[in-house]
């Protein structure tokens, strides 16, 4: 069996990043995640969950994407979408700011909990630009090789969509902003919704209320932010 054939991703994402598997940089980041795993570190997300992004939210049914930087680190949290957490862990900082600054906008209940699966099978991509990381080590995976991989896919949708609104929260997601053809797009931006930084500009933003009228001014449906409670 091939790698090709071992991979388990959205038929869609799949055709678009093919290329991607067979270059070096993915070879050496198979082999440093080979390495890990087999020095009985724990990684997360759980390997089924890695590519949890692509395979919930379908490339041609991209209208969202939200970049995130890595990982959580803690057991239990990470499923493979970024400032999101699996049922029954406590919801973290970040997050709690952006239900924040959603009941502000839209004036929505904030959520018992912080499992946004709900969003991603809408069309929010929710990717981290890390997808892996060593249990309570923080950007330990950050050089092993993800970047090339996440830039990519940023790009696909740049290229391969329509009309989508990016929002680059923070200065490593506004790095970003080069691979993103701002003629097509909507791209918005504000400083990390973390703890340390929301009270500058985070709230207030308004970016959800701004995505959803983009998305209604091109005949696309409205992303239903509410998140009924687990």
């Amino acid at each position: 069996m091939t790698d090709d054939d071992r991979i388990k991703l959205e038929p869609g994402w799949k055709a678009a990043l093919r290329a991607e598997f067979d270059q070096p940089y993915m070879q050496q980041l198979r082999e440093f995640l080979r390495q890990e795993y087999a020095a009985g570190k724990e990684i997360y997300p759980p390997g089924p969950m890695i590519f949890n992004a692509l395979n919930s939210t379908p490339l041609d049914k991209v209208k969202v994407v939200i970049l995130g930087q890595d990982p959580y680190h803690g057991p239990g949290q990470a499923h493979g979408l970024c400032f999101s957490v699996q049922p029954g862990v406590p919801t973290p900082p970040s997050l709690v700011n952006i239900y924040k600054e959603l009941q502000r906008d839209l004036n929505l209940p904030i959520p018992n909990h912080g499992y946004l699966q709900r969003w991603a099978e809408q069309g929010v991509l929710l990717l981290n630009t890390t997808m892996t990381v060593q249990r309570g080590n923080a950007a330990s995976h950050a050089n092993a090789g993800w970047q090339p991989f996440t830039d990519r896919v940023i790009q696909v949708v740049s290229e391969q969509c329509e009309n989508v609104v990016f929002l680059l929260w923070g200065s490593h997601a506004q790095s970003k902003q080069k691979l993103i053809d701002g003629t097509k797009h909507l791209v918005l931006k504000s400083v990390h919704p973390s703890p340390l930084s929301a009270y500058r500009g985070f709230f207030g933003c308004g970016h959800f209320s701004r995505t959803n009228s983009f998305l209604e001014q091109r005949g696309l449906a409205p992303i239903d932010w509410a998140l009924p409670p687990l």
